[in-house]
């Protein structure tokens, strides 16, 4: 089931919207839909490589160590 959300945006990015519809013959809706489910994914990425960087008991190697790994 959708649920609405109604939002404000400055003119400047609701035109740059509407140009990116009109040119992909999309409705707004989803490209806008797309793009967060977009950020939502880069987030939940980030949060992880954080969580990673933060976890002393996760070992490090160098890049030269991953480079002979993957046969490089």
């Amino acid at each position: 089931m959708n649920t609405a959300i109604s939002v404000r945006i400055p003119k400047n990015l609701a035109s740059k919207l509407d140009s990116i519809a009109k040119e992909t013959e999309r409705p707004r809706s989803f490209i806008i839909q797309k793009a967060l489910e977009s950020y939502i994914e880069d987030y939940a990425d980030l949060q992880i490589a954080l969580d990673r960087l933060h976890d002393k008991s996760d070992e490090a190697i160098s890049a030269q160590e991953m480079r002979k790994s993957l046969g490089l």
